[in-house]
């Protein structure tokens, strides 16, 4: 019998400078959507890539930026956290924090390297090396081409330490009819690896299998 899938009830969630800030959005929506906690971290370069691809501009303080993803992301109060980029007693920060998954979303190729290499020069760098360390799990969205032998070494240390690496390269098995489409076959991926419930995106051989039902009806 398979198991139900067990609703984590808080999320850590990073944005980093790579192309693809749709994702990371779209993601955070959706967690907001499934009622989880989400701690939030946003790099300088995050919010330089996230006003140039889209039309949402985020505030310089943590507090000012907290209250516009709130907004954005439709949160209840208290729903969505944002941290600043050198809270060191911020819960993602230690391995004594409450056990959540880390989702880096979209994921630069300099925070790959800072996570194969135990760079702990930010937030983000250090809530990463914190869910290496405790094995907890962390998901790696990185949105590059092509990569260098770089990338792919940092890419290859980090899946050996755990990290799941899911580039932000969607399907078109499911016929796309839009860039949202494309931006939600990754987010679905992403909160199947997470253990959430979603409706983005059918699972493989599923509408299949519900046609085989239907006809035993």
């Amino acid at each position: 019998m398979t198991e139900p899938l067990v609703q984590p009830r808080t999320i850590n969630l990073a944005f980093t400078g790579a192309s693809g800030a749709q994702y990371g959005l779209r993601l955070l929506q959706c967690l907001m959507a499934a009622g989880c906690t989400v701690n939030v971290m946003v790099s300088r370069a995050a919010q330089v890539v996230i006003a140039t691809e889209t039309d949402l501009k985020l505030p310089g303080s943590p507090q000012a930026m907290q209250e516009a993803l709130t907004e954005y992301a439709g949160a209840r109060p208290g729903q969505l956290l944002v941290f600043g980029r050198e809270d060191w007693f911020a819960p993602p920060a230690s391995g004594s924090g409450e056990k959540a998954p880390l989702v880096v979303c979209p994921c630069s190729t300099g925070t790959l390297s800072a996570l194969a290499t135990g760079a702990s020069n930010n937030l983000i760098e250090r809530a990463g090396d914190v869910a290496l360390k405790e094995r907890r799990q962390l998901i790696l969205v990185p949105r590059e081409a092509p990569y260098s032998e770089v990338h792919l070494e940092n890419m290859l240390r980090l899946t050996r330490m755990g990290a799941v690496i899911m580039p932000a390269s969607p399907g078109f098995y499911h016929s796309p009819q839009s860039v949202s489409d494309l931006v939600d076959f990754i987010v679905a991926r992403i909160l199947d690896h997470l253990g959430l419930p979603q409706d983005l995106m059918p699972r493989w051989g599923e509408e299949r299998a519900k046609g085989k039902r239907g006809d035993q009806g």
